[in-house]
C-alpha cells in the first residue's frame, strides 16, 4: 500500500504490439507498479489517436517507458504530455522516436543500448573465433568428403594465435568486441575518426591500413552520411585473399555490389547479419555461397536477452524515481555519431 499522498511519478508504457509480452516478465511489470503510479498492462501501441484511457494516462505521465515500434514524439503528442519529463528507451537507439520537439521541450532521454550492445559483441566474438578456425568451411568440406582426410595438412594456414583483427568504429559494441577480445591472443587495430586516445593494448589507424593487415574485418560504425559505403572497392581490394569481412551494424555501410565479386571469387569471405537491403532478393547469391555466413539480424537482442534491457530500464527508472542522474543518457549532439 502506498501513502496517500503518492509522491512516485506517474508512467506509461508506449511500445509497438507484442514489445512489452516480450520485453517485460511478470518480476518487471510487479518492480514498474513499486517504482512508479502505472498500469504495467496498459500499452499504448499508438500515441497519434490514443483512446480515452490512453489519452489521461498520457496526460498524467511524467515519465514515458518505450521500445521497438514507440510512436515517434511529434510536438503535437507532446502538447498532449504536458507533464512528461523524461524517455527510458528499453532498446537501443532512440532515433526512430525522439525528435527534435523533444529537445525542445528539454526532455531527458536515456536508452538501453549498453545492455543490447553484449549480445552483438558476442555474436561478433563467436564470429572471429569460428572464423580463425575456418569453422564453416571445414564443416562443407567434412559433410562433401564423409570420409578421413588430411585436415591437418589442411588447416595448417588455420587458428586464431595472434591474428589481426580490425575494428571499425570505436561505439558501445565496437568498445565491447575489444573487451571480449583481450582474453586472446589477437592484436586489434581501429580505426574511427573520432578517437585520439585509443583503448590500451589497440592500435589507432587509417581504414585503408586496417583493411590490409588484418585477417578479419568487424564492422562497428553507426549509420550516418559520413558512413554510407565506407567499406566500398578500395577497401575490399586491400583486404589480403582469405580475409573475413564481419557486418553486424547496418548493411549500407558496405558496399555490396563491390563485395560480390570478391565472394564470388573466393578472394574473401563474408559473415553478415545486416544487408541493404535488409532482406536480400530471393536470387542473391549471399543465400548459398560457401563462403558467406549470412543470419537474420539476430546479433542484438531477441530472447530471453530482451529482459537485459529491460532490468537496464528499470534500473534507470529507479535513477529517476530517487532523484538520481541517468547512467546512460542520451544528449541531442550524441545523435549526430551515434546510431
Amino acid at each position: 500500500m502506498h501513502p496517500a499522498t503518492d509522491n512516485r511519478p506517474a508512467l506509461l508504457l508506449a511500445m509497438g504490439p507484442d514489445t512489452a509480452e516480450r520485453l517485460l516478465t511478470d518480476a518487471h511489470r510487479q518492480r514498474l507498479a513499486a517504482l512508479t503510479r502505472t498500469d504495467p498492462h496498459l500499452v499504448a501501441h499508438d500515441l497519434t489517436a490514443p483512446d480515452a484511457r490512453t489519452a489521461a494516462a498520457l496526460a498524467e505521465a511524467e515519465l514515458l517507458l518505450t521500445g521497438w515500434g514507440a510512436t515517434p514524439l511529434t510536438a503535437e503528442i507532446l502538447d498532449r504530455a504536458p507533464r512528461l519529463r523524461a524517455v527510458v528507451h528499453a532498446a537501443g537507439s532512440v532515433k526512430h522516436h525522439i525528435t527534435d520537439a523533444c529537445w525542445d521541450r528539454g526532455l531527458r532521454v536515456t536508452t538501453a543500448a549498453a545492455a543490447n550492445a553484449l549480445p552483438v559483441a558476442e555474436y561478433t566474438l563467436a564470429a572471429i573465433l569460428f572464423a580463425g578456425k575456418q569453422v564453416l568451411r571445414s564443416a562443407q568440406r567434412y559433410a562433401e568428403l564423409r570420409t578421413g582426410h588430411a585436415w591437418i595438412t589442411e588447416s595448417a594456414a588455420w587458428g586464431n594465435h595472434r591474428r589481426t583483427i580490425g575494428i571499425v568504429g570505436a561505439s558501445r559494441i565496437g568498445r565491447r568486441v575489444i573487451d571480449l577480445l583481450r582474453l586472446f591472443d589477437f592484436e586489434i587495430l581501429l580505426y574511427d575518426p573520432y578517437v585520439t586516445d585509443p583503448p590500451p593494448g589497440v592500435e589507432l589507424t587509417g581504414l585503408d591500413d586496417l583493411c590490409a593487415r588484418s585477417t578479419v574485418v568487424s564492422v562497428h560504425a553507426p549509420q550516418l552520411p559520413s558512413t554510407y559505403r565506407m567499406i566500398g572497392p578500395a577497401q575490399l581490394a586491400a583486404m589480403p585473399s582469405g580475409t573475413t569481412l564481419i557486418n553486424t551494424s547496418r548493411g549500407s555501410l558496405i558496399d555490396e555490389t563491390a563485395l560480390l565479386p570478391h565472394l564470388l571469387a573466393g578472394r574473401l569471405h563474408a559473415i553478415l547479419d545486416v544487408t541493404d537491403p535488409e532482406l536480400p532478393p530471393p536470387d542473391s547469391p549471399l543465400y548459398t555461397l560457401p563462403n558467406v555466413l549470412l543470419t537474420p539480424h539476430v546479433a542484438g537482442s531477441l530472447g530471453n536477452e530482451l529482459h537485459r534491457m529491460a532490468d537496464q530500464a528499470l534500473e534507470e527508472v529507479a535513477r529517476y524515481t530517487h532523484g538520481e542522474p541517468f547512467a546512460e543518457e542520451v544528449r541531442a549532439s550524441d545523435l549526430q555519431r551515434s546510431a
